[in-house]
């Protein structure tokens, strides 16, 4: 009997735990989101990497804005790729990873001369769609940089920073009607050689003006200024010649590159010269033995040319949209200002020359008639083979002002040598 019972209460036992390990265990909460246990700290999303290639910045800025945008990124994490200084060099090391359609760079910065190259080789994307997206459009940025990066119809970069060609003046020499003329951008090339005659040899001045034409890539860019961006290439050699002729330039005018122009500006000797914004921090910085202390800044008659770098997303990038994300924080009003304020850059985004704290971080942003020559800015030709085309221009212009060909031959040389529309 007692048999028995046992093995009654084993085979209840049994079903005791049979039954048990067959119902349903009590499930734990877990986030809908992280599927981490409820209550827990979620693991954050690992951010996907931007590589930005760009040439080293003595300034804060490269860091400060790389910090900013990763700061107010949830999903991507810019990293710089420091290039050589050399921009010859830098031209050819991009150029060497582009063709060989590589994506170890996501943003490539790009001197303004190289965007028509490198958008003709499809090695950069088109960003209409990006200005669409952010409700801009290209009267929103440095018109200068956005023509130099225009091509074929479509506009491939925004500007990382612009640089540009204006006019230095001694203020303590032309008159206060001159200089606002001179300020407002509204008179001719033969109204500034007229002035320049006026005050040449004033406050002891030898020389009326002075620019670049020795033959280098200087010439292209005072060409394309005397010629109203190419549109009367004779009208503007005729006028640089006018210059020589008249003994309005240094007689060694055809050697003179920035550095000598500068020169003649700082040393009191010329009342006029054509330059780019560093030259202001010579003559303020107190490292140079500067004889003026008096000084204008008016934009040129029919534009300066632009200068400066840009912000193009690789063709071959695995990672586009974050490439865009980081190019619209850049070139848009915020990364702008970082760089004008951090960098003393000029800002690309037009917006903010009329910002209070931008033009508090830079003294020649409060000029008038520095703002006028920002806002009215011309490109070099956009060319796959600019080199090539400058290259022609040079010879042409300098043979021309050296008195070795004729101008109906030059503007022709020149002519042929610019790219068709």
């Amino acid at each position: 009997m007692k048999k028995k019972m046992s093995i009654v209460w084993a085979l209840l036992l049994s079903l005791v735990l049979f039954v048990a390990a067959c119902a349903p265990s009590t499930p734990v909460e877990t986030d809908p989101v992280t599927t981490e246990p409820a209550g827990t700290d979620p693991v954050p999303a690992e951010k996907t990497k931007v590589s930005f290639a760009v040439q080293a910045d003595s300034t804060p800025a490269l860091d400060a804005l790389i910090d900013a945008f990763n700061a107010q990124s949830d999903k991507y994490e810019a990293e710089a790729t420091i290039m050589t200084n050399d921009s010859g060099q830098m031209h050819d090391q991009l150029l060497n990873s582009l063709s060989a359609q590589s994506g170890e760079y996501d943003v490539v910065s790009l001197d303004v001369v190289w965007a028509g190259e490198f958008a003709a080789a499809g090695y950069i994307t088109p960003l209409d769609d990006l200005l669409s997206e952010n409700s801009w459009t290209p009267a929103d940025f440095n018109a200068g940089s956005m023509a130099s990066g225009r091509y074929a119809g479509k506009n491939y970069v925004l500007p990382y920073f612009p640089d540009l060609g204006f006019i230095y003046y001694r203020s303590d020499i032309v008159s206060e009607e001159d200089a606002a003329t001179l300020e407002s951008g509204d008179y001719t090339w033969n109204d500034f050689l007229d002035m320049a005659k006026k005050y040449q040899g004033e406050g002891g001045t030898e020389y009326g003006m002075a620019y670049q034409a020795m033959q280098y890539e200087g010439l292209t860019v005072n060409l394309n200024e005397f010629s109203a961006n190419w549109s009367d290439i004779a009208g503007g050699l005729g006028t640089m010649k006018e210059t020589i002729d008249q003994g309005l330039t240094p007689a060694d005018i055809l050697n003179y590159t920035e550095g000598e122009t500068a020169n003649a500006l700082l040393n009191g000797e010329a009342v006029f010269a054509r330059n780019w914004p560093y030259v202001n921090g010579m003559l303020q910085s107190g490292d140079y033995d500067v004889k003026i202390d008096q000084v204008g800044y008016a934009p040129l008659p029919a534009g300066g040319s632009v200068g400066g770098w840009l912000l193009g997303v690789n063709s071959y990038s695995e990672n586009p949209e974050g490439a865009r994300a980081f190019i619209a924080f850049v070139a848009g009003p915020e990364g702008q200002k970082i760089n004008a304020i951090q960098g003393s850059y000029l800002p690309g985004f037009n917006a903010l020359l009329e910002d209070a704290d931008v033009l508090a971080s830079n003294a020649l942003l409060s000029s008038t008639g520095f703002q006028n020559a920002l806002a009215d800015t011309i490109s070099r030709p956009v060319a796959a083979n600019y080199s090539e085309v400058s290259d022609a221009i040079q010879i042409a212009a300098h043979q021309y002002l050296s008195g070795n060909s004729d101008i109906v031959d030059a503007a022709a040389a020149i002519e042929a040598a610019l790219p068709e529309e």
